[in-house]
């Protein structure tokens, strides 16, 4: 909204501050209003004595007079480069409407020509700010800064989308830019037809957000709490990344294929679940009870699996044939018996563990530390030993009695 100082004469007299309407017709209603004058009698001029007749020619906290003293010089009216010099903003007595614009949007200059800014919405609060109409600005410019740019006190992250809309006409910003944002700028410079698609990109991410949204541990406590004990309980597939599951009572959930990658399951009860080809890399499941999991060709890397238990008082044994545990901490777990055959150790981290009984036919132990870890009686066949550690052992490895 525009206002205007408006005056009986060029004295300066008896002034009032007035807002400009969208017409001439409603300015001059409030002015005879205010002034006491009849309607029919009010003329406004400029200080340079032209007669407005057209309230969009008003420029915000223009002079505007009521009448023209006789001693006052009456100017002749601008020409219209004079009129376009006026109402631009530029250096010194050089200014012109330049058909290149440089806008500084929250710090951070942008430079554009105004057939840009103008062509795809005229309508807009950047298009009335540099709009040429009869040689005229729809909209005051805002002021510049040392360099001539536009201040503008917006966000340049949400600014530089629109911009880039304005240019040809479709909506793309990098995925860290949050499309929320982006309307509200929109929104704000008036760029209508950017705000439906706009929309759609914010509901199609939220579909999308609604699909991979990993569940939390309220989700699995309550699907825990609302399933019968005597009914299986499956999240196979599910996404629990980075799920805070620690101590939770999980016995003979399925797994299978689900994504635990990063979950805390420190304390848990996985007894008897099923992790097959689960993803578990980077889970923290120190002090896990694992007794008669079965975790075929799970992936495991680097997950920390410190002071675990494996073993199953009624003779189950853990099978985890396959799985992926390079660069795991297993020390000090409890795994008599555990199938580990062709499974990947490599740079695993086996100290103190019991591995009595333990099927390690074929597995990867190159770099693998087993210090101090019992091996009576397990499997090595076919396992791979490269640089293996194998110092202060419980029980010493004689390949024809200890290892089959």
């Amino acid at each position: 909204m525009k206002r205007a100082y408006v005056y009986r004469n060029k004295e300066e007299q008896d002034g009032k501050v007035l807002a400009v309407d969208n017409s001439i017709e409603e300015f001059k209603a409030e002015i005879s209003k205010h002034f006491q004058q009849p309607y029919e009698n009010i003329k406004l001029f400029s200080s340079n004595g032209c007669e407005i007749t057209d309230a969009r020619v008003i420029r915000d906290e223009e002079r505007i007079y009521l009448s023209l003293d006789s001693r006052s010089v009456t100017k002749s009216c601008d020409t219209i480069e004079k009129s376009i010099a006026n109402l631009n903003v530029g250096d010194g007595d050089s200014r012109s409407v330049s058909d290149w614009i440089t806008l500084n949007v929250g710090g951070k200059h942008f430079t554009t020509s105004r057939s840009t800014i103008l062509a795809k919405e005229p309508l807009s609060m950047l298009a009335r700010m540099f709009a040429d109409d009869n040689n005229v600005y729809l909209m005051t410019p805002s002021a510049t800064d040392e360099k001539g740019a536009y201040l503008i006190d917006r966000s340049p992250e949400y600014f530089d989308p629109i911009l880039n809309y304005l240019r040809h006409g479709e909506v793309i910003f990098d995925n860290n830019v949050n499309p929320r944002g982006v309307l509200e700028e929109a929104v704000f410079y008036g760029i209508e037809s950017m705000v439906p698609q706009l929309h759609q990109l914010i509901e199609e991410s939220k579909c999308s957000l609604g699909k991979n949204q990993a569940l939390t541990r309220m989700d699995v406590v309550r699907s825990i709490i609302m399933t019968s004990h005597s009914t299986e309980l499956r999240f196979q597939g599910v996404n629990l990344a980075g799920a805070d599951l620690n101590r939770l009572d999980l016995r003979n959930i399925n797994f299978k294929y689900a994504c635990l990658s990063r979950c805390n399951l420190s304390g848990a009860n996985l007894s008897h679940c099923c992790l097959e080809r689960a993803d578990l890399s980077h889970a923290n499941l120190e002090g896990a009870q694992l007794p008669g999991v079965k975790a075929l060709c799970a992936n495991m890397e680097g997950a920390n699996l410190k002071g675990c238990n494996m073993e199953d008082p009624s003779g189950s044994r853990a099978v985890m044939e396959g799985v992926n545990l390079k660069g795991a901490n297993l020390e000090g777990s409890n795994m008599p018996g555990v199938n580990l055959r062709v499974a990947t150790l490599k740079n695993a981290n086996l100290q103190n563990c019991d591995l009595r009984s333990a099927v390690l036919a074929g597995a990867d132990l190159e770099c693998c530390d087993l210090s101090g870890s019992d091996l009576h009686e397990a499997n090595l066949r076919g396992a791979n030993l490269k640089d293996a550690a194998f110092e202060l052992m419980l029980t010493p490895l004689h390949m024809s009695q200890t290892i089959r």
